[in-house]
């Protein structure tokens, strides 16, 4: 069987690290979600987000949390002791992740003898990603045809009952599982952290993600629809054989620190604790109409659109044949009688809340239906015709509600391409 293959986690080593991860990374649960490391932009501004540590109750140190989810690979050991742990895994490699039942005598038995459903997730950890994870998502489907961000390993794993994927949600996977019953779930991550990073001046780094568990009960519909628990993890995905390297790396840098810099940061523990975070919420952008087989009906945690307001709204209107004849037409129309000619011109808004060259890059994707990997550079048309390129600080500096007419350019040496803002 494959569970021969496995090496066992000896229980002392997940009571261990129970304890000494759940205290190191508790500190910063707080810190994570009051930064919106758990959503989009629509969820960033609720109150459920925004707790702060001062606001747990004073024994959420001793809390006994309803299951707990632990990854079996190390985490890093170039981590500060209140930060939030950080895991490496390798492209496409199969990790065990742990299933344990972990309620009081008496706790939740009505759960009793029933299956729940878990979730799984890999999401973005950065908030500038979040606001445009659909964009994002949609542009690795369209460089990567046929692939899938999200996999569970099937043969490798025990325990888990009728193990869907829905083919429109490539980082999401759910099944269903006995509490009672031994259940350990290999997963497999195909993306890795550089796919969504914009190439920079000697190289890459990659972005963080994060593995988050959401765990439900049935109702009285027999719908999994009421939900028990959420956990998460941030974690890091390399080629084959790099996060081992990595590690490798991070280990050789701590041990060439003296002692008392050592004492600023956590140690490296064989497995991995998720730690309790608030549940994910039903993406609105998603078509939600389940595919043949697939379950998705969670949709209590759905959330309305808008809930962030924008700190700069711009107007923008593609340049065509047709809409230059038709400022001619318009200026003529002017020299001859002072007096429009009726003609109107068609702008698209886009809303902007980083006030950065890259968010400014995906919105403009977004609007052309094309992946952001294939806008080479932004310009703004300056004096004399000059093209002046865009950066964070010229951006800051647009006018609220200014209009801009959008031309392309043709990229010298690869099919991308430039756009100038005139």
């Amino acid at each position: 069987m494959a569970w021969a293959l496995k090496l066992p986690l000896a229980d002392e080593v997940i009571e261990s690290g129970l304890v000494q991860d759940f205290d190191a990374s508790l500190s910063g649960i707080g810190q994570e979600l009051g930064a919106g490391a758990y959503s989009m932009s629509d969820v960033l501004a609720l109150p459920i987000f925004k707790q702060e540590e001062s606001s747990l109750p004073p024994d959420n140190e001793n809390k006994i949390l309803p299951f707990q989810y632990v990854l079996c690979a190390a985490t890093s050991p170039a981590v500060k002791l209140h930060d939030e742990t950080l895991t490496y895994l390798n492209q496409g490699q199969s990790y065990e992740i742990r299933m344990l039942d972990n309620r009081k005598l008496g706790e939740l038995p009505e759960i009793n003898g029933k299956l729940v459903k878990s979730i799984f997730r890999v999401v973005f950890h950065d908030r500038r990603l979040q606001y445009t994870e659909h964009q994002q998502l949609e542009g690795w489907r369209w460089n990567r045809p046929g692939d899938r961000i999200l996999d569970i390993d099937i043969p490798m794993s025990v325990g888990i009952i009728d193990p869907r994927a829905n083919p429109t949600q490539l980082n999401t996977v759910e099944f269903l599982w006995d509490p009672a019953k031994r259940t350990s779930v290999f997963i497999q991550v195909h993306c890795i952290s550089t796919e969504f990073t914009m190439r920079k001046h000697g190289g890459e780094k990659g972005v963080p993600f994060r593995v988050q568990i959401d765990t439900f009960k049935e109702n009285e519909n027999g719908e999994y629809t009421e939900h028990l628990h959420s956990a998460s993890c941030q974690i890091k995905v390399f080629k084959p054989k790099g996060a081992d390297r990595k590690q490798k790396t991070d280990r050789e840098k701590m041990e060439k620190r003296t002692p008392h810099e050592k004492e600023k940061y956590q140690p490296s523990y064989e497995t991995t604790i998720l730690t309790e975070c608030s549940p994910w919420p039903e993406i609105t952008y998603v078509n939600n109409s389940p595919s043949p087989g697939f379950n998705s009906s969670h949709s209590s945690f759905s959330l309305g659109e808008g809930m962030v307001r924008p700190r700069l709204t711009i107007y923008v209107c593609q340049e065509s044949l047709q809409l230059r004849e038709q400022q001619q037409q318009q200026q003529q129309q002017k020299r001859e009688d002072g007096d429009s000619n009726g003609t109107f011109f068609v702008y698209h808004a886009i809303y902007l809340e980083e006030l950065t060259a890259v968010e400014l890059t995906e919105k403009m994707a977004q609007l052309f239906s094309i992946s952001p990997r294939q806008i080479g550079q932004i310009y703004k048309r300056g004096p004399t015709g000059i093209h002046v390129l865009i950066s964070d600080e010229m951006i800051q500096n647009f006018q609220e509600e200014a209009c801009f007419i959008l031309d392309t350019m043709k990229a010298e040496t690869n099919d991308s391409y430039h756009i100038i803002l005139k």
